[in-house]
């Protein structure tokens, strides 16, 4: 029984980390262009760390598509995220920076996230650690791959709803 608990956990485990990869030293970005994913565009809600995740993203315009983030735990703002997808030499790259609830930055001042587009199939796109899954018109899952502070990683799923 131990033996088969033991191997539901680890399959479970290794099922989770299939939906987000890693940019690899010498990998080229597929081409792409907003208009790829442009479906993205409007207002998202879901459950993520116990509280309420919520994304907005505006529709593509001269190369950018912006959004923001927002975690709520127990009617308090927990932290904010805002970035952009943009498009840079025929493909596209997320860049994001977090913020605490007062708006003080995680990042220094000239630093940002980057995500760098690893590969595209037909409802998903993969950047670096990172992945968005189109699952309809009115639902989509995020995947990113969180660090923790022992040194390990974790995939956490945020599966949206539009509102």
């Amino acid at each position: 029984m131990k033996f088969l608990l033991l191997f539901l956990l680890s399959s479970t485990c290794l099922l989770q980390a299939q939906n987000t990869v890693s940019f690899e030293e010498g990998m080229m970005s597929p081409a792409a262009t907003l208009n790829n994913i442009e479906w993205l565009a409007g207002h998202w809600k879901g459950e993520a760390f116990g509280g309420i995740a919520e994304e907005i993203w505006s529709p593509p315009a001269d190369g950018s598509m912006m959004f923001s983030f927002r975690l709520l735990d127990k009617g308090e703002v927990s932290f904010y995220e805002f970035g952009h997808l943009i498009e840079i030499d025929g493909t596209l790259m997320l860049q994001l920076k977090h913020f605490d609830a007062n708006l003080s930055g995680w990042e220094e001042r000239d630093e940002n996230i980057e995500f760098r587009l690893v590969k595209i199939e037909e409802n998903k796109f993969y950047f670096d650690d990172l992945t968005i899954e189109r699952i309809s018109d009115k639902e989509i899952n995020m995947y990113v791959e969180v660090g923790e502070e022992d040194g390990t990683s974790n995939e956490v799923t945020f599966n949206y709803h539009r509102q």
